[in-house]
C-alpha cells in the first residue's frame, strides 16, 4: 500500500467524533476499499479539554480549522464545523485555496455558498465532496449525480428532515398536537433546543437545494426555494388526512416544468399507498423519477453520527481512490441556466380546512368565492352539525394554481363566519 491519506478534521462534535471512531473501528475495511490507509492525523475544534468520547491521543491540534486546512502535511480536510458562514466558510475556502481536496457534511454552507465554493475548486482542481450533506447514510448525492448520470430527471421528492418526520409520525400515531410532540422530541434528542432551522423547513430547504442542483445540472439556487414548515399542522388536519386515505409529510420537492424548476417544501398529504407516506420516526427517503430508470427509491437514517460519518469516510475512499466528480455533475460551463419557477405559478390539488359558524348559506358563500376564483371542488367533508357552533369543514380542489388559490383563501378568510385562519395543505400526487 501507499502512504497513508493524512486527514485534517475540523469539528469535533457528533459528526466527527463518529467519523473518528468509524476510521479506527473499521481501518482495514476502509484500507483495502481505498487502497490506503485513511487516517486523522490533526484536528480542529473548541474547548480542547472536552471530553467527547474518543480519543485524541497522537493527533496534532489546531485551535483555528483555517490554520489546519493550510498546513502542508495535510492531504484532505473535512469539514463538519457547520454553518452557513464563519469559521466553517473560511475553513473550506481555505482548503481549496491550499490546492486540498474538501470533504464536508454541511449542507447550509453548500446550499447558501455552494455555487462560488464549486467554481473556486474547479479553478484550483480539487474535490468538494458532500455526500454526507443531504439525509445522513443514505448515498443520495452518488445515486442522483452518478448513478442516474445518464437519464433525465424529471422530479426528485424526498422527506428530508428526520426531526419533523418524527414529530408528524407521532401525531398522527397518537393523535396528539405539534406543540406537545415537539417538546417530547426535545427531550428525546430527536429535536434542538431551539428547533426552528428544523421544524420551519429551512434544513429541509438547504438539502433540497443541493438535490436540484444535481438533478437538474444548474449551480445551486436556495434563494429560489419556497420554504414552510410543520408548525400549523394539527392533529385535526392529520386525522382528516388519514379518512380522505393521505399521510402527511414535510416535503422537499424540486420539478422540471415547462419555463424553468420549481422547488418547495412544504406540508403535504401523499396517499397512503405512496413510497414516501410509509416512511416514519426519523428516518428520510428520497424519489427520484428518471426518464430510462423509472422511479428509483432511496431510504435510510438521515441523521446521527454513525449515518452521517458513513458518507463521510465513502467521500474519503473516493478522494484516495483518485475518483473526481465534478461537483454538480458537469464543469460549470456545462451547467443548465434554467429559470425558477415562483410558487404563485405552481399547479396542483389543494386540501382545505375551514372552521365555521354552522349556519344556512356559509358553505354556499365559500363555494362561490372558490368558483369566482376558478378553483374547482372535487369533494366536500363534514362532520355532524351543531347549529350555531363551530364545525370543521373539509374541502378538497382540483388541480388549481397557486396563485388563484391565495387569492380565493383572502376572500374566504374575511368571512364573518369563518372563524379562525383557514388550513391549508397541497396534495402531492404518488
Amino acid at each position: 500500500m501507499t502512504r497513508p491519506l493524512g486527514v485534517g478534521l475540523a469539528g469535533l462534535g457528533t459528526v466527527g467524533g463518529g467519523v473518528l471512531a468509524l476510521l479506527r473501528a473499521n481501518a482495514e475495511i476502509v484500507a483495502a476499499r481505498a487502497g490506503r490507509p485513511v487516517v486523522v492525523t490533526a484536528v480542529a475544534a473548541r474547548e480542547r479539554g472536552r471530553d467527547r468520547g474518543v480519543s485524541l491521543e497522537g493527533l496534532r491540534w489546531f485551535d483555528d480549522p483555517a490554520a489546519l486546512a493550510a498546513d502542508p502535511a495535510i492531504d484532505v480536510v473535512v469539514e463538519v464545523i457547520g454553518g452557513a458562514d464563519g469559521v466553517a466558510h473560511a475553513t473550506v475556502q481555505a482548503a481549496i485555496a491550499a490546492g486540498k481536496p474538501v470533504v464536508t457534511a454541511n449542507k447550509a454552507l453548500l446550499a447558501v455558498h455552494g455555487a462560488a465554493l464549486a467554481a473556486a475548486a474547479e479553478r484550483a482542481g480539487v474535490p468538494l465532496a458532500f455526500e454526507a450533506a443531504v439525509a445522513g447514510g443514505i448515498p443520495v448525492i452518488k445515486a442522483v449525480r452518478e448513478g442516474l448520470a445518464g437519464n433525465r430527471i424529471s422530479r426528485v421528492a424526498g422527506i428530508l428532515n428526520g426531526t419533523c418526520n418524527y414529530i408528524l409520525t407521532v401525531m398522527r400515531e397518537r393523535g396528539r398536537e405539534f406543540a406537545d410532540v415537539l417538546a417530547e422530541a426535545q427531550k428525546l434528542g430527536y429535536a434542538e433546543a431551539d428547533p426552528g432551522i428544523d421544524v420551519d423547513g429551512i434544513d429541509a430547504a438547504h438539502k433540497l437545494a443541493i438535490l436540484a442542483a444535481l438533478a437538474f445540472g444548474r449551480p445551486v439556487a436556495f434563494e429560489a426555494v419556497h420554504v414552510e414548515g410543520i408548525r400549523n399542522v394539527s392533529a385535526l388536519d392529520i386525522a382528516f388526512a388519514g379518512t380522505l386515505g393521505y399521510r402527511i409529510k414535510l416535503l422537499g420537492i424540486a420539478r422540471r416544468q415547462e419555463g424553468g424548476i420549481e422547488a418547495r417544501v412544504h406540508p403535504c398529504m401523499v396517499p397512503e399507498a405512496s413510497p414516501l407516506a410509509r416512511v416514519d420516526g426519523v428516518f428520510n427517503a428520497v424519489v427520484a423519477e428518471c426518464d430510462f430508470a423509472g422511479q428509483v427509491t432511496l431510504e435510510g437514517r438521515g441523521a446521527g453520527a454513525g449515518p452521517t460519518a458513513s458518507a463521510v469516510v465513502a467521500d474519503l475512499i473516493d478522494i484516495a481512490r483518485g475518483r473526481f466528480t465534478p461537483v454538480w455533475g458537469a464543469q460549470s460551463g456545462a451547467l443548465s441556466d434554467a429559470a425558477s419557477v415562483p410558487m404563485a405559478a405552481h399547479v396542483g390539488a389543494y386540501y382545505l380546512r375551514l372552521m365555521v359558524v354552522d349556519r344556512p348559506g356559509v358553505i354556499a358563500d365559500v363555494t362561490a368565492i372558490l368558483r369566482d376564483g376558478g378553483v374547482s371542488l372535487e369533494s366536500m367533508l363534514q362532520r355532524g352539525r351543531s347549529p350555531g357552533e363551530a364545525v370543521p369543514v373539509v374541502l378538497v380542489t382540483h388541480e388549481t394554481r397557486e396563485s388563484a388559490m391565495r387569492e380565493a383563501l383572502a376572500r374566504i378568510a374575511a368571512l364573518d363566519a369563518v372563524l379562525e385562519e383557514p388550513a391549508v395543505i397541497r396534495i402531492e400526487p404518488a
